[in-house]
């Protein structure tokens, strides 16, 4: 079973060609990064009018790394949210675009989903943990990007129970704040790790957003501190308030995930989302998990189609003939506490 993939739910244009849930052929992403730098973030209509340029190209290149013609192609898989609603339109429009010419059907894909079966993708094995075998069930998710911040229970492919979220920034959001108070570039993640393994002076504290009741996440008051940090007359080297964020956000996403894992009794903590390529997130996580941890390489973290390929394998039965009434989910649709 060939799935060919396309995700565009923020800024990357991407398509990838994965066979039976697992086996990656191909995976290519146009990235955006360039066009937003200068306004520290993402335009959704500048991100919109990006994917249509990128979309045609980026299938095709796809098809030709994979080697595959349309005649090997199964099935077409889209994201459908969440994400930003122009993005979504473009890709989910143009895959059922696709599938209707192909006469192929359409799997609709929830973003978030994608990320955590990213640990699936034969390009993922080998954790840091050093368990190399495919993620056991029931399983723990962590998953951290630029717009999500979230605690999943997986107890089976396909269905998730939320134990918990961000109630403000999102992981990837604060290290994008924080990288334009101390003037890095976008996106903030990987210079604000880069200038935090500088640091000479490791003995700054930022506070930690515990919300001891229960799973959810809070990341806005360590941005106001660093924003007060930076701000004061004696503010400390940027290296050190680098250091120190990263700390504080590394800590309590670590800490909190490995009290859930142990909690909930799993056989195995995900780890997914942009945020998780992040060096020292991987590090932490896997000294404090109780259960074996699994982390895709950093190229399976950030958005990209793969992931998508493989949860939409895991969704046959919900595959839709192109033609049907259909619509984007630009927030997540989550059913009480569960979601599929």
């Amino acid at each position: 079973m060939r799935i060919l993939g396309i995700e565009s739910s923020c800024d990357e244009t991407a398509a990838s060609v994965v066979a039976d849930g697992t086996r990656m052929l191909s995976n290519v992403v146009a990235s955006q990064t360039a066009l937003h730098e200068e306004t520290g973030g993402v335009v959704p209509e500048v991100a919109a009018r990006a994917h249509l340029r990128a979309l045609v190209p980026v299938v095709r290149r796809a098809l030709a790394d994979a080697e595959c013609t349309w005649d090997d192609i199964d099935a077409i898989a889209a994201t459908a949210g969440p994400g930003l609603p122009g993005a979504l339109v473009i890709g989910l429009n143009g895959a059922r675009g696709l599938a209707y010419a192909r006469g192929l059907p359409l799997i609709p894909v929830d973003h978030i989903e994608g990320h955590v079966c990213a640990n699936w993708l034969d390009a993922a094995t080998g954790a840091p943990s050093g368990h190399g075998a495919p993620p056991e069930l029931p399983a723990l998710a962590l998953v951290v990007s630029g717009g999500h911040t979230e605690l999943l229970l997986m107890r089976e492919h396909g269905r998730f129970e939320r134990l918990g979220g961000t109630r403000d920034d999102a992981a990837g959001e604060a290290f994008d704040k924080v990288a334009r108070l101390l003037d890095l570039p976008y996106p903030g993640g990987p210079p604000i790790s880069h200038l935090a393994a500088t640091a000479e002076v490791r003995k700054l504290r930022l506070p930690r957003a515990w919300l001891r009741t229960g799973d959810d996440f809070s990341f806005s008051g360590l941005k106001t501190a660093v924003l007060h940090l930076v701000q004061s007359s004696d503010a400390p080297p940027p290296a050190e308030i680098a250091w120190a964020f990263e700390e504080s956000v590394v800590d309590v996403l670590s800490q909190k995930a490995a009290r859930a894992a142990e909690r909930e009794g799993v056989a195995s903590m995900l780890v997914a989302g942009g945020v998780a390529a992040n060096r020292r997130l991987r590090e932490r996580v896997v000294e404090r998990s109780p259960v074996p941890v699994h982390i895709p390489p950093p190229v399976l973290c950030t958005d990209n189609a793969a992931m998508i390929a493989a949860a939409a394998f895991r969704h046959l039965d919900d595959a839709v003939a192109p033609e049907s009434p259909l619509d984007i989910t630009p927030t997540a649709v989550r059913r009480g506490r569960r979601f599929s």
